[in-house]
Formats: C-alpha cells, structure tokens, sequence
C-alpha cells in the first residue's frame, strides 16, 4: 500500500503540490493507518494480476486524517448520533485514475458507515481529492494549511456531506 499511496500522489498531486511538499507529507499526513485495516474499515481493488490500484475507507474513531506516524491521533470512538463518520486515505494508481475506482471505494465506504449508524460524513481532501468529493455531494470549508515541518506546509481542504433525514 506504501508503494501505491507514493505513485498516486506523486502523479496525481504533481499539479497541486511541490514535490517537497509531497515528500514532507509521504512522511505522516499521507500513508498507511493500519487502525483502519484492523477495524475492517479499509479497502483495496486489485487488478486480476493481484496489483493494488486504489484504497480507501472509512472510521469511526475520531483521527480525521493521518498515517501511522502521525503524532495527533486520536483512536477514540465517535457517537454516529451526534458526529460524522470519517472518509479516509484514497489513492488511485494513476495508471488507473477515471475509472470509477475512487468513486466505487467512496460508495461502499458510505454505505458501511451508514450500516453502522452515520448520517453525516467528513474527510480532510488533498487538493486533487476535492476533485473526486465535490461531484460526491461534500462541499467544502475554508481551506487550511497543514505544517509538514516548520518551514514546509501543505493545503487541504475540509469537506463535509450529509445524508437527508428521512
């Protein structure tokens, strides 16, 4: 997964970011959350050859956004009555990019979270992410900018979706 999440964002984030700022970020904000694998809550598409070509998934603990080496994790549990189930850690290989792939992880990944309770979504988008969520119905807060080191930052983008109630 470490190799695939290096090839989507060198390529698919070459537009929006230094290659600096994606190499700052490879090293915490973008990488594998294996809390996310242990909870059944991550998935991946395989080519027939067994080739990963995307992930992604959903939380229901509290960190919005973040690899493993990431020191702000919270891996405390959210109510789905009163908070937002997370959408985490999407990458395409671009070899295989508008495909649907993104797209198709995104689906079940709601679907699940829904099944467990949740009504409202939020994630923290890279800015080629956003291109994926916002056509998904998240709209967009103000964007921010994330310290990868003290002279090194990165944008994302806070985006939210909620479902109709019924």
């Amino acid at each position: 997964m470490r190799e695939l999440i290096g090839r989507s964002i060198r390529a698919l984030g070459a537009q929006d970011y230094s290659s600096a700022q994606i190499e700052g970020a490879l090293r915490g904000a973008f990488g594998v959350d294996t809390a996310l694998i242990r909870d059944g809550t991550y998935f991946v598409i395989e080519t027939p050859a067994g080739e990963l070509v995307a992930c992604g998934g959903w939380s229901r603990r509290r960190t919005l956004f973040g690899s493993d080496q990431r020191a702000e994790r919270d891996e405390s549990w959210l109510d789905p009555r009163r908070e937002a189930a997370r959408i985490r850690a999407f990458f395409v290989d671009p070899a295989h990019s508008r495909r649907g792939l993104g797209r198709a992880i995104l689906e079940r990944s709601e679907a699940e979270a829904v099944r467990a309770g949740f009504r409202e979504f939020e994630l923290m988008a890279t800015l080629p992410g956003v291109r994926l969520y916002g056509p998904c119905g998240y709209r967009a807060g103000a964007p921010i900018e994330h310290a990868l080191s003290e002279e090194l930052s990165i944008r994302f983008v806070p985006m939210r979706k909620s479902l109709p109630t019924a």
